[in-house]
């Protein structure tokens, strides 16, 4: 089974918010990439660059993970 791909769009930058989040909270994109994969999630420095400028699309699993790993909600990641 092919996981979800999630998209952003006008209304909805999940890329912008994630950045947002983690800048709020101190914590680099290295680090995060790290916590998230503590939590078997697999996902590239590079990906990460890529969904926070808007340019990737984000799968399921690394929205779960990365709303672990900042302890934040899907809300604020998609507002």
């Amino acid at each position: 089974m092919d996981e979800q791909k999630i998209k952003s769009d006008t209304h909805i930058s999940i890329g912008k918010n994630i950045r947002e989040i983690r800048t709020a909270k101190n914590i680099g994109q290295t680090e995060l990439i790290g916590m998230v994969h503590l939590q078997g999630v697999s996902i590239t420095r590079e990906s990460l660059v890529k969904i926070e400028r808007g340019i990737q699309h984000i799968y399921a699993s690394q929205l779960r993970g990365i709303k672990d790993a900042l302890q934040t909600t899907y809300e604020e990641l998609l507002k």
